[in-house]
């Protein structure tokens, strides 16, 4: 079988996304995932675009060992500088140069000619491989290029020194056939191509990346550039789970295979969805929470039977955890590290010391711990501890016809603040009531409640996006069983990466 290699820009296109913006640690920690996950490409980020996404990018290089990293540059020297600053310390570096080739962005974007387009291309691919040895070229807005034109400039791109080239559907127009039909164009007319490793991009406005990806795979593309969860600009990016599971699932279709190890996907979903607080959703295929429920009798009667009769991908094999051992209030360390390693964490001595006193503290409001609740506890433990305003108590008085009032006690380096606030609901009281001790001005954008575990007492997540009033949003997240605390402890960690961000 062919080897497709998998290009991650979760932390890169992914992060355009409306509201899954991440911080530096956010970044490190997927970026460390996406390592697990065993994707070949990470690329972390546009370097000039700002300070922060160049450290992001220089942070993300230096923290994995085993992926190529590579930060995205359009054809101007200063944008391949910043690049080449950013990667350079990384194992593997990579250089990702783009340039736009449909008429449409020529003349109304980037108001340049074909020649001047084909010179970019041919200077700036070369100078970048001046400072760096894998060149990777993108022409953007492949899919609505002139077929002819476009191979003059992958031509082009190849003789000053590129080694992938990629195809985008930028807009996600293209069809399956079109972008198949595109590949085996190009592999025919673009001299020296098959010295390099052919690369898609495709997104998802028709609905059709995933099925527009393994289509391109089928022609000759050898590297997939996609998401995790599919998150992206407008309706997204190419699902990594959904085209690596399609290979892994139908390589008797495809002749091909990934290097992915796919029980680190679902993992890997929840840690992004936990983080940007991008729900996903239960009829999301590979990871959604109905991807392996069965209602219906006759589909319930084949499953016990036999599960591929209904099931054509083990729940086990995405990662999926099993809930077959039961902990509660009289489980030991032990009992508790036995079930993490089975679900595929591993925590070093002083986070599992953390995640079983918050283990504790739930057995005393819960019978029984499942699986989910766990997975809850790990994927929240980066939110204790370390922040700067950390909520110690809430009082809330609220009923029909009378005052909502928050009294809410927070400590914020070392000292215990307490303020009393009236809202227009208990909500709305506490959220004021930490404004005015902070002496902040915060903007609640969004916030959602969705009960992440089963049963009467389940752990209720709460999502708020928050914005500082300059153009800046924060996702901030909570966890209890109690919604009302879940939600405070959300509004708290967004303040918290607020004044992480301007610190």
């Amino acid at each position: 079988m062919r080897c497709i290699k998998i290009f991650d820009t979760t932390l890169r296109d992914g992060e355009q996304s409306p509201g899954c913006s991440m911080n530096l640690s956010e970044k490190i920690e997927m970026a460390k995932q996406l390592e697990k996950l065993g994707v070949n490409i990470i690329e972390a980020g546009f370097a000039i675009a700002s300070p922060m996404d160049f450290k992001s990018v220089q942070a993300i290089a230096a923290a994995v060992n085993t992926c190529t990293v590579a930060s995205l540059a359009r054809c101007t020297k200063g944008d391949i500088d910043a690049a080449w600053d950013a990667v350079k310390e990384a194992n593997h570096p990579r250089i990702h140069v783009f340039l736009a080739t449909s008429d449409i962005h020529m003349e109304y974007k980037l108001r340049m000619t074909r020649e001047e387009v084909l010179a970019s291309i041919s200077e700036m691919v070369g100078y970048a491989k001046s400072k760096c040895p894998d060149i990777e070229f993108s022409a953007e807005d492949a899919s609505r290029s002139d077929p002819a034109f476009l191979a003059k400039c992958y031509t082009a791109a190849v003789a000053a020194g590129a080694t992938t080239l990629n195809v985008p559907d930028t807009v996600g127009y293209s069809t399956p056939q079109e972008m198949a039909d595109l590949i085996t164009y190009l592999r025919a007319n673009v001299i020296n191509i098959d010295q390099v490793d052919i690369s898609v991009h495709c997104h998802d406005d028709l609905g059709m990346a995933v099925a527009n990806s393994l289509a391109c795979i089928q022609a000759g593309a050898v590297q997939v550039e996609c998401t995790v969860n599919g998150i992206g600009e407008r309706a997204g990016n190419a699902s990594l789970e959904e085209v690596v599971m399609a290979l892994k699932t139908r390589g008797d279709f495809y002749d091909a295979q990934t290097q992915i190890n796919t029980r680190q996907i679902y993992k890997s979903s929840k840690l992004l969805s936990n983080i940007t607080g991008a729900l996903i959703s239960p009829s999301k295929a590979i990871v959604g929470a109905n991807a392996f429920a069965h209602e219906s009798g006759i589909h319930q009667h084949g499953v016990i039977a036999n599960a591929q009769t209904y099931e054509i991908i083990k729940s086990t094999d995405v990662g999926i955890p099993q809930n077959t051992m039961v902990l509660g209030k009289h489980s030991g360390k032990h009992a508790l590290r036995e079930k993490l390693v089975s679900m595929g964490y591993e925590l070093a001595d002083g986070e599992l010391d953390d995640v079983f006193a918050r283990f504790k503290a739930l057995a005393d409001k819960k019978k029984t711990i499942t699986g989910s609740d766990i997975e809850a506890l790990i994927l929240n433990r980066r939110h204790t501890g370390i922040d700067s305003c950390q909520l110690i108590s809430h009082v809330i008085n609220a009923g029909d016809g009378m005052p909502n009032t928050s009294c809410v006690k927070i400590k914020r380096d070392n000292k215990i603040l307490q303020e009393v606030a009236i809202g227009s609901g208990p909500l709305d009281a506490s959220f004021k009531a930490i404004n005015q001790m902070l002496g902040i001005r915060v903007s609640l954008d969004s916030f959602s409640l969705t009960a992440v575990t089963d049963g009467e007492d389940a752990i209720g997540e709460a999502v708020v996006k928050i914005s500082d009033g300059t153009g800046n949003s924060y996702t901030g997240t909570g966890l209890s069983t109690d919604i009302i605390e879940s939600s405070i402890r959300a509004y708290v960690n967004g303040i918290n990466k607020m004044i992480e961000a301007t610190a």
